[in-house]
């Protein structure tokens, strides 16, 4: 669990970076209708989150660097018991003040009366524009407002300063207390993978699967997933972002599984790829160990000094190699890198940033070049073969075969950890783990 000082000690951080006689205003995440009279469960913004630990919508919070009477502010709904039967409890401006740290806090429906005055004068204004456009509107009217009062003596806000520069600098890296979360994630899903791989058989429907993975992040203390889980057998395992979960899992077939809990804001994310019957053909063999091979091979270079994009160069040189050595590619590796022709099988990178965005807040480059890696940054590493079933240009044998292998890696100084490592991925402990079960 995050600790109260932490939440504290960013928003200190966050102030000191902002430049004198400056504002920053961040607003919480709306509700989301699902359907009529039914709302998505809500999940808070993760920059507001980050910065307050404060669970409620309809909230807007301001730091202003060096205020006398505090320099936290938090405007948030007011307390309504008739409302507070219904939806549920509220902090009210005073809870903000007594158990998450504001220094001030007002009702929601006085910051017309209350924020153009905090933004008046001010050098700077730090401000995510374009994230939340009902509320960039306001902004811009009470700066309009301001303006058009300037032969009064009003003085707008000089500039406007993007805050996800230097907000997303310090999500990136991971405290202590994140990495202990973030391990914990991990391996609760862990658990459920391989709780998938035992119970998995032909005739199951993927949503089934779903539901096993699903109910053991929730035993474990997890409320939600991380993302929209993904489990695809067969030839839905070539697409890439597949969410239906609808299919009968059929026997020879493979499934991929891209599934993750989220754990107190933040997140896992985990991929394995099984046969349905617990034995791998040949072919499915032959394309899983290349990956295996190069994801292996791209952890091991998750090391400090080493930039961004080393890993996933290590997993198309892999990559294509092995397809060059299946027959399913032709040609020299360089020719083959040069001119993408990978592409057709490997069509997205090896792995993202990881935190409490599940494709996590933080620049790849820094001045066009590849970012270096450093201790506390957590990422994925998520090589895949996928050929499609209509890729005629293959031998039919290794048509709709889709394998994507996915670990979270911390780096740390002496080299790097797998937060998911206690789910197995070799071919002959996989075939061990479901024949546990059968």
């Amino acid at each position: 669990m995050i600790s109260s000082s932490e939440f504290a000690k960013r928003r200190e951080t966050l102030t000191a970076m902002m430049a004198e006689n400056s504002i920053a205003i961040i607003t919480a995440a709306p509700e989301r209708v699902r359907n009529r009279d039914v709302h998505y469960p809500y999940r808070q913004d993760s920059d507001f989150y980050y910065l307050t630990n404060f669970p409620e919508p309809e909230a807007v919070m301001v730091l202003i660097p060096g205020r006398p009477q505090g320099e936290f502010l938090l405007f948030c709904r007011d307390r309504n018991i008739e409302r507070e039967i219904w939806d549920g409890y509220r902090a009210g401006p005073e809870g903000a003040c007594e158990h998450y740290g504001a220094d001030d806090a007002f009702p929601i429906d006085d910051i017309d009366d209350i924020l153009p005055g905090l933004l008046e004068g001010r050098d700077r204004v730090y401000y995510a524009m374009g994230k939340d456009t009902a509320f960039d509107k306001h902004l811009m009217d009470w700066v309009n407002n301001i303006r058009s009062r300037a032969r009064a003596g009003a003085s707008p806000p000089g500039e406007f300063v993007d805050l996800d520069h230097l907000l997303h600098e310090l999500r990136l890296f991971k405290s202590h207390a994140e990495q202990k979360i973030m391990r914990t994630a991990a391996e609760i899903s862990a658990r459920a993978h391989c709780r998938a791989m035992q119970i998995c058989k032909p005739g199951m429907y993927e949503y089934q699967l779903q539901a096993e993975l699903e109910h053991e992040f929730a035993m474990a203390g997890s409320r939600s997933p991380a993302y929209s889980s993904i489990v695809g057998g067969g030839a839905n395992g070539c697409i890439l972002h597949y969410v239906e979960n609808s299919a009968k899992l059929k026997d020879g077939d493979l499934v991929l599984i891209d599934a993750g809990c989220e754990l107190q804001h933040y997140a896992s994310d985990i991929t394995r790829t099984f046969p349905v019957n617990g034995k791998f053909t040949a072919e499915q063999k032959a394309l899983y160990d290349v990956v295996l091979e190069s994801q292996l091979a791209a952890i091991e270079v998750c090391q400090v000094g080493n930039h961004w994009n080393e890993p996933h160069q290590k997993t198309v040189e892999i990559i294509t190699d092995g397809l060059i050595d299946l027959g399913i590619l032709r040609g020299s590796r360089d020719e083959l890198m040069e001119t993408g022709a990978f592409r057709d099988f490997y069509m997205h990178r090896a792995g993202h940033w990881l935190g409490m965005d599940v494709h996590d807040v933080g620049d790849y480059k820094v001045h066009d070049e590849w970012r270096v890696l450093e201790p506390g940054m957590v990422l994925t590493v998520e090589p895949g073969i996928y050929i499609s079933p209509d890729n005629h240009d293959v031998e039919p044998r290794w048509r709709g075969i889709g394998i994507r292998i996915e670990d979270d890696v911390l780096i740390k100084s002496k080299g790097p950890s797998i937060l998911s490592a206690a789910v197995p991925k070799a071919t002959a402990d996989i075939e061990a783990l479901m024949a546990e079960t059968r």
